[in-house]
C-alpha cells in the first residue's frame, strides 16, 4: 500500500504545530505579537523549512515586516528549541514570510457579501415596481 504523505509532508505538519506554540510562549519581541502560522513547506531534503504566518491584529505592512524580521532573527533559537521537540537527525533551517492571502480572502469576501447585497436589494425593488406597474386585467 502506498503511503498518502511523504516524509516533508510529515514533517511539515509536525513543524507547523511546534512552531505555532512555540512563537506563543518563547518569543517576547513586542514587534512580533500574535502570530497565526498558515502553512509550513520543508523541502524534499528537509534541509530548509519556509513557515507562511499572518499577523492577527494588524492591517499595516510594514508593521507586519518588521514582525517577520524579527522572526527570522529568532530563527536560530526557534530551531534549537525546535530541535528539542522533533525526532529528526537534522532540523531544518526556518524562513518565515508574511503571508497575505487570508487578508485577501476577507477583501474578496466582503466584496462577494457586498455585490449579494446589492444584487437583493436591485430584485427587491424591481419586483415592488412590478407589482405596482401591474393592473388588473378586464374580462369582457
Amino acid at each position: 500500500m502506498a503511503r498518502d504523505f511523504s516524509r516533508a509532508d510529515r514533517v511539515a505538519d509536525a513543524v507547523k504545530r511546534i512552531l505555532a506554540t512555540l512563537i506563543q510562549q518563547e518569543i517576547g519581541d513586542p514587534r512580533v505579537g500574535m502570530v497565526n502560522v498558515n502553512d509550513v513547506v520543508v523541502s524534499r531534503d528537509l534541509a530548509i523549512a519556509k513557515a507562511y504566518i499572518t499577523f492577527i491584529g494588524r492591517d499595516d505592512d510594514e508593521k507586519c515586516a518588521e514582525g517577520t524580521i524579527a522572526l527570522n532573527k529568532a530563527a536560530g533559537y526557534l530551531r534549537t528549541l525546535l530541535a528539542k521537540q522533533l525526532d529528526l537527525r537534522t532540523t531544518p533551517k526556518l524562513q518565515f514570510f508574511y503571508d497575505k492571502t487570508p487578508i485577501r480572502g476577507q477583501a474578496l469576501s466582503s466584496l462577494i457579501d457586498k455585490a449579494l447585497f446589492e444584487d437583493q436589494s436591485r430584485h427587491s425593488e424591481q419586483s415592488a415596481d412590478d407589482s405596482k406597474n401591474a393592473q388588473p386585467h378586464d374580462n369582457d
